[in-house]
């Protein structure tokens, strides 16, 4: 079992700072100037981006989904014609799409990349933000809901009309004419009692945010179990950020000057919106720091400091090259497969990780050597891919 790595778009934007993804012009679209230092994330800086990461040798790039980001589908199809192998994780959220149309959308996506679509689908875990989509279902109805999109989908791939009946969807005759080759993997991700069932029979790749080691091994073997009654396996992910330097020392100043910026005032309204979330991945991430700038090294180079002000994944792998491989290697050894990573700026950041810590991980034999520009495509290959959880 060998590691795959994955990088993230900021579709949001991008900085040196942890980006307020409300920076772009809430009120005033098209007319507001960008907070100073931050990046705004059009198609030239993007193509940078996933330009960086197919040169390093990530596998494929995650982009988020929501009302703060640039639309996942359009962007990834435009970047596409920037990049030659590297793939797609599309985040998408069941409920504003019909699941035909869906999987109509994944069929052509894959014939116009060539096979680079992988889907990362997102329930959500917050109701204000579901509103805004014309979504009012509550938690666990999105979860159901989910069930059947998912089972609509893959019915509806298979190359014949399709037939169902649920609570939330009646299909007749389903039909995508011409099925994605290939099939896209999907990425999955959830901690509620909800969640579990659904991943458990749908996910290819379930995906945690990085919650310390012991954590994640509950969860491995929470899906696991849930996945055997169903006659399945399930690999697995997680997404972290990374900043890994040359020294230990050097890793955390630059951590610590990620929050330099931040008053308690700024840190206090953050936690209070995402403590309204309903998504008890979302308040797992809260629970690791509680809201302190106090003890956020919650692990052996695993930081929390992120999760202060950002939504979603809050934890970062803080440290040398060697010592972040040796986190990601003792995630590895409790059955994480697939690491999909992110930092700030993204653009350099994908370089400190590509170039400090991908040589010691291909010197531990965890994946092959790094693609340089003069050697074939080895790296990025046909790896396949995970259910994630948006951003």
């Amino acid at each position: 079992m060998t590691v795959h790595l994955h990088w993230f778009l900021p579709t949001g934007g991008d900085g040196r700072t942890l980006v307020d993804r409300h920076a772009y012009a809430p009120h005033a679209v098209g007319r507001a100037r960008p907070a100073d230092g931050v990046r705004a994330p059009d198609i030239a800086y993007l193509a940078q981006i996933a330009k960086a990461a197919e040169q390093l040798g990530f596998e494929a790039v995650l982009t988020p989904t929501g009302t703060w980001c640039e639309d996942a589908w359009l962007t990834t199809v435009a970047l596409a014609q920037h990049t030659e192998r590297l793939k797609f994780l599309v985040a998408f959220r069941p409920g504003v799409v019909s699941p035909t149309l869906a999987a109509q959308m994944a069929a052509t996506y894959q014939r116009i990349t060539r096979g680079r679509l992988l889907l990362n689908v997102v329930t959500g875990g917050d109701a204000a933000e579901q509103r805004r989509f014309g979504d009012r279902l509550d938690h666990d109805e999105r979860y159901a809901r989910t069930d059947e999109f998912l089972s609509v989908v893959r019915g509806v791939w298979g190359g014949q009309p399709f037939d169902f009946e649920g609570g939330h969807y009646r299909i007749e005759g389903g039909l995508t004419a011409l099925p994605p080759d290939p099939l896209p993997e999907i990425f999955f991700g959830g901690s509620s009692a909800a969640a579990g069932p659904v991943a458990a029979r749908h996910a290819d790749v379930y995906l945690t945010w990085g919650e310390p080691p012991a954590q994640v091994r509950e969860k491995i073997d929470w899906i696991r179990s849930l996945a055997a009654r169903e006659g399945r396996t399930v690999r697995f992910g997680i997404r972290l950020h990374s900043v890994s330097r040359d020294s230990s020392a050097a890793a955390w100043s630059t951590a610590n000057r990620l929050l330099d910026d931040l008053d308690a005032d700024t840190i206090a309204a953050a936690q209070s919106a995402l403590g309204r979330s309903e998504s008890v991945g979302q308040r797992r991430m809260l629970a690791l720091h509680g809201g302190s700038r106090d003890a956020l090294e919650i692990s052996p180079n695993l930081w929390a400091g992120v999760g202060l002000v950002r939504g979603g994944a809050g934890t970062a792998l803080v440290g040398s090259h060697a010592e972040v491989a040796d986190r990601i290697e003792e995630y590895h050894g409790l059955g994480i497969e697939h690491f999909v990573l992110s930092g700030y700026p993204h653009l350099e950041e994908a370089y400190w990780f590509g170039e400090g810590v991908i040589p010691v991980l291909a010197s531990r034999g965890l994946l092959p050597r790094p693609r340089d520009a003069a050697s074939p495509a080895t790296a990025g290959g046909g790896a396949p891919l995970l259910v994630a959880g948006g951003r």
